[in-house]
């Protein structure tokens, strides 16, 4: 029995560091996209353009390596088909469509703000509907990342609208649907296959909103320029579809399904202090030391949030949908 229960908390250990690396692998391809999405918006595309183009070729070139998973399984693809529109039109185009909205209201950075939110939803989320409750290191932690987050952020002084709150609102509600839904371990539907689906269905859902005139979809076929070397727009854009769409989306629900849909939405915060890095490597832009102490508080929080964890691994055999 004893030999039992060690080989079952390796295994817990075993999942969670691989959780653990999921995650920042997600979290640092997420990050990417600004910095390389800020190249095509200066050379002309609209952010809505970019990122509906992003999803499409992320999700296409998911879709072989879902075939190989699926194994002509139709019938699992036909079942959860409910869950893969609604992870394709919430978290993939309506967080989209819902944030860019926002931002014709509110700065970005409180756009930002609202939507990194979305671990406490998730938290509240689960104590409502699974009777999880937060620990008290829970919450420590949440406030540590949310403080952090603040500081990451940096934020100045702006205009708060009603209906620029109301918009981010909804963006953060998209985003903690993403980790509630990636995190759902019962769901018959291989990973990559949901990642492949969702994409797809996101990308058309963007396409629809630009087709009918709720956001702008322009493109241009001018040369980008990125970190000081000049490429052709294509190079960007495989990049921000195969590293931040494809490989972000598949290990970020990878990361939800070892680690639960609680710690992984805190550990999406990563995301915040990786494009304070790469932004520094990439744009030249220097972090702050405010921004500094802002990094090291939203890890301080992810850390506090991995200790409240009451039971190792929890998480990974509760529902959480």
């Amino acid at each position: 029995m004893s030999a039992m229960t060690h080989d079952n908390a390796q295994d817990v250990t075993r999942r969670t560091i691989g959780g653990f690396g999921l995650a920042l692998v997600s979290a640092v391809s997420f990050a990417l996209s600004g910095p390389i999405g800020r190249g095509l918006l200066d050379a002309g595309w609209s952010p809505a353009a970019a990122v509906a183009a992003r999803v499409l070729v992320g999700g296409a070139a998911l879709v072989p390596p879902a075939l190989v998973v699926l194994r002509g399984r139709w019938p699992v693809l036909r079942r959860s088909l409910p869950v893969v529109l609604l992870y394709g039109l919430v978290p993939v185009a309506g967080t989209q469509f819902a944030y860019f909205t926002a931002i014709r209201y509110l700065p970005v950075g409180i756009a930002l703000l609202v939507e990194f939110t979305s671990p406490i939803a998730v938290v509240v989320w689960l104590w409502l509907r699974h009777a999880q409750r937060p620990t008290g290191l829970t919450v420590a932690g949440a406030l540590l990342g949310m403080t952090g987050l603040v500081l990451v952020l940096d934020l100045g002084a702006g205009t708060l609208s009603g209906i620029g709150i109301a918009w981010a609102l909804l963006a953060m509600l998209g985003a903690a649907t993403y980790f509630v839904l990636s995190a759902r371990v019962d769901a018959e539907l291989p990973g990559v296959v949901l990642a492949a689906a969702g994409l797809l269905v996101g990308g058309v859902g963007l396409l629809v909103t630009g087709a009918v005139g709720l956001l702008p979809l322009a493109t241009s076929a001018a040369d980008v320029a990125l970190g000081g070397v000049t490429m052709a727009w294509w190079v960007p854009m495989l990049t921000l579809g195969l590293v931040t769409a494809a490989l972000s989306y598949a290990t970020g629900i990878g990361a939800a399904r070892r680690l639960g849909a609680r710690l992984a939405s805190f550990c999406g915060l990563t995301e915040l202090v990786a494009a304070l890095v790469l932004a520094w490597l990439l744009l030249a832009e220097v972090p702050r030391p405010m921004q500094i102490a802002g990094a090291v508080l939203v890890l301080a929080g992810v850390a506090a949030v991995r200790l409240g964890e009451r039971v190792p691994g929890e998480e990974l055999t509760s529902p959480v949908a």
